[in-house]
């Protein structure tokens, strides 16, 4: 009885607080991407939503993303129907597509380093590349 009364008192309790603010949540996204320690972070280094020029009459042009750790680039097409990228210098990889605590889907690279997933990213997300023993890990994004 008392463990049922408590668990009333907190479910009022969380109903009158303020939802998590925006802030907040993305520290907590981005502390997820650390949780593999080892890994090494992928700088961004080229955002088509920042560094590209518009193409006239294009309305719905992919986002083209480049990651870089060490000598390992990771190129990234973002559409509405998913994602494709190539891993250079070509190699295998298992990739695993962050989009929360629990949402990993996971992807593997061909001989060549292509890469594609049908899934489309619905919020932030985030890729994990496993090549053999190094882990590499790329910052936090919204599709």
């Amino acid at each position: 009885m008392a463990d049922t009364r408590l668990e009333e008192e907190l479910r009022r309790a969380v109903t009158m607080l303020d939802p998590v603010p925006d802030g907040l949540r993305q520290l907590a996204l981005d502390a997820y991407a650390l949780y593999d320690l080892d890994a090494e972070i992928a700088e961004l280094t080229f955002d088509s939503l920042v560094d590209a020029v518009p193409v006239r009459g294009v309305t719905d042009a992919p986002r083209m993303l480049t990651f870089r750790a060490g000598e390992v680039t990771v190129d990234v097409e973002v559409t509405g129907d998913g994602l494709m990228g190539q891993v250079l210098p070509p190699q295998t990889a298992r990739i695993e597509v962050l989009g929360g605590p629990h949402a990993v889907r996971p992807l593997t690279t061909d001989a060549l380093g292509r890469f594609t997933g049908d899934t489309p990213s619905a919020g932030p997300f985030a890729l994990r590349l496993r090549t053999g023993a190094e882990v590499i890990v790329t910052e936090w994004l919204r599709a």
